[in-house]
């Protein structure tokens, strides 16, 4: 490995950083491809949930409206049920909209390999580092006692 030039390990860690982050993109692709369906779908039926619910208060107004002008049972009865199922079918959307929501996770395997890759990488630059500003002699890295002589 002393015999190698720099240029030719730089290339190397090069292309070994390269294959690290397209294997932390494919990673992150994996991981969050299933929370953002979890979460389109959640949000979905909270959608779903405040189409019935403003259904319902319309209904609730109008039934308001013809049980104070008429007083009798039939039209606004009919319109409190009708009301009724729809605000019970919002709960319902809400409901599973919520734990559908709650299912959304951060991707904790490629946080980890994330900081794992910057550690890597840190020593990796340190090595290199200290590699490049060692005392040299035709090519070769040698100790510090023979450079001072």
């Amino acid at each position: 490995m002393a015999d190698r030039k720099i240029a030719d390990l730089i290339k190397d860690i090069r292309g070994d950083v390269q294959l690290l982050v397209n294997d932390q993109v494919a990673l992150a692709k994996s991981e969050l491809t299933p929370a953002a369906k979890n979460a389109g779908i959640g949000g979905g039926l909270f959608g779903a949930a405040g189409y019935f619910g403003i259904n319902a208060a319309t209904l609730l107004y109008v039934a308001a409206a013809f049980g104070l002008a008429a007083l009798g049972l039939p039209y606004w009865a009919a319109f409190l049920i009708v009301a009724g199922v729809l605000l019970l079918l919002a709960a319902i959307a809400g409901l599973i909209g919520y734990s559908r929501i709650k299912k959304v996770k951060p991707p904790e395997k490629t946080i980890a390999n994330a900081q794992a890759l910057v550690s890597e990488l840190s020593t990796a630059v340190n090595r290199a580092t200290a590699a490049a500003s060692a005392p040299q002699i035709e090519g070769t890295v040698v100790s510090d006692k023979k450079a001072l002589r």
